[in-house]
C-alpha cells in the first residue's frame, strides 16, 4: 500500500518509508466517473442484520463516547470552546492509533495533521475539515463504518466499544455538525445500491408489511442525489425518502462532488413502505420513509434545545425537565 505526497508528487510506501518514487499529477475530468463502490453499497458485517433496532435521536455509539469523554448532558464541542481542543487531538491520536494497526501510518498521520491545523478555531472549520477526511478514499470512513455496523449484535459488542477511545472523539466531531443544525424536511429522494441475499431482500419484504415498524441504520450512510449513478450496482436500489431527518450535503467539502453524496447520520430511523422488482432494471427496489425518532422526553427536549437555540420557552421546559429528573435521582 502506498500513500501520495502531492506537496513533492512523490508516492510513498507505508511500509518503508525510503521506498519512494516520482509521480506525475494529471487534470482529468471527473463528471463521467462512477460512485465509489464500496461507499455506496451496503455491505454489512452481519449479512442477517443489515439494519440495527430502534435507536432513538442519538446513536448508542455516540452515547458512549460522550461517557468516556466525561462530558455532560449539555456538553458538546460546538457548544463548549473549552473542551473542542482536546477533543480534536484526541481524535488525531485515535486516527494514528488505527492507522498503525492496518498499515496506514503515513495517511494516518497526514489526516491527523489535517485535524490538529485545526485545533484552535471554531467548530465550522473543525466540522469542514471532518466531513472532508471522512469524503476522502481512506481507511478512516471504511474502518468507521465497519465498526459501527456492528451496533446491535451481542455477539460484537465488545468489538465496537473497544473503538470508542480512538475512533469517537472523530465520530463525535462529524456527527456534531454545527452547520446542518435542523433535520432535512425536504422530501429529496436520496439513492443507494445493494447486493442483497435472498433472505435480507425477504426481510424488507416482511418489514414493508408493517410499514410503522421504525429500524434505524447503525454507522454513517452514504447515498447518492443521483439515481442513475446509484442504480449502477447491485442487484437492488434503495429509493429513500427524507421526511424528517439529520441528512448532510457533502459535496461541497468531497473530493468527489461529482458523486452528489447526501449523509444520513447515524440512528436515523427508516420504515419500509415498499418492496417491488423492476423487470426492466433486473433490481428488487425497496423504498424507505426517513424519519427521526425520539425515545424520551428528555431526549426530544435535549434535541429542541440544541437545535432551536433562539427559543426561550423550548430552553425553560428542558431545564425544569433536566432539574426534575435530578431531583427524583437524589431522592
Amino acid at each position: 500500500d502506498y500513500c501520495i505526497d502531492f506537496q513533492h508528487l512523490i508516492q510513498i510506501s507505508n511500509n518503508e518509508e525510503k521506498n519512494q518514487r516520482p509521480v506525475k499529477r494529471l487534470a482529468g475530468d471527473r463528471n463521467d466517473k462512477r460512485l465509489r463502490e464500496e461507499r455506496f453499497i451496503f455491505n454489512p458485517i452481519a449479512p442477517k442484520r443489515p439494519f440495527g433496532g430502534h435507536y432513538g435521536w442519538i446513536s448508542p455509539f455516540i452515547t458512549e463516547v460522550r461517557q468516556d469523554l466525561k462530558l455532560n448532558p449539555r456538553q458538546l464541542p460546538s457548544q463548549d470552546d473549552t473542551i473542542r481542543p482536546l477533543i480534536v487531538e484526541k481524535a488525531a491520536f485515535g486516527i494514528i492509533e488505527e492507522g498503525k494497526k492496518i498499515g496506514k501510518q503515513r495517511e494516518a498521520k497526514w489526516m491527523a495533521e489535517q485535524l490538529m491545523a485545526q485545533k484552535e478555531n471554531g467548530m465550522k472549520e473543525v466540522w469542514k475539515c471532518c466531513a472532508h477526511l471522512y469524503s476522502m478514499e481512506s481507511f478512516l470512513y471504511k474502518k468507521l463504518n465497519e465498526i459501527m455496523r456492528l451496533i446491535g449484535s451481542e455477539e460484537h459488542e465488545h468489538v465496537w466499544r473497544s473503538k470508542i477511545r480512538t475512533f469517537g472523539p472523530f465520530c463525535l466531531l462529524l456527527w456534531d455538525d454545527p452547520i446542518n443544525k435542523k433535520p432535512n424536511k425536504g422530501k429529496e429522494l436520496l439513492y443507494r445500491g445493494a447486493n442483497l441475499t435472498g433472505t435480507q431482500i425477504a426481510t424488507y419484504r416482511n418489514l414493508s408489511q408493517r410499514p410503522d415498524e421504525y429500524r434505524s441504520f447503525q454507522a454513517f450512510t452514504s447515498c447518492s442525489r443521483n439515481r442513475t449513478k446509484a442504480e449502477i450496482f447491485g442487484n437492488a436500489l434503495f429509493i429513500i425518502k427524507v421526511s424528517y431527518a439529520f441528512t448532510v450535503d457533502l459535496s461541497s467539502s468531497s473530493e468527489y462532488p461529482y458523486e452528489e453524496e447526501e449523509l444520513i447520520a447515524p440512528a436515523v430511523c427508516f420504515t419500509v413502505q415498499q418492496v417491488e422488482f423492476d423487470e426492466t432494471t433486473n433490481k428488487h427496489l425497496i423504498y424507505l420513509d426517513l424519519r427521526q425518532r425520539f425515545n424520551s422526553k428528555c431526549e426530544q427536549l435535549l434535541h429542541n434545545f440544541l437545535c432551536e437555540p433562539t427559543n426561550l420557552f423550548l430552553k425553560v421546559d428542558f431545564l425544569i425537565y433536566l432539574l426534575a429528573e435530578l431531583s427524583l435521582s437524589a431522592n
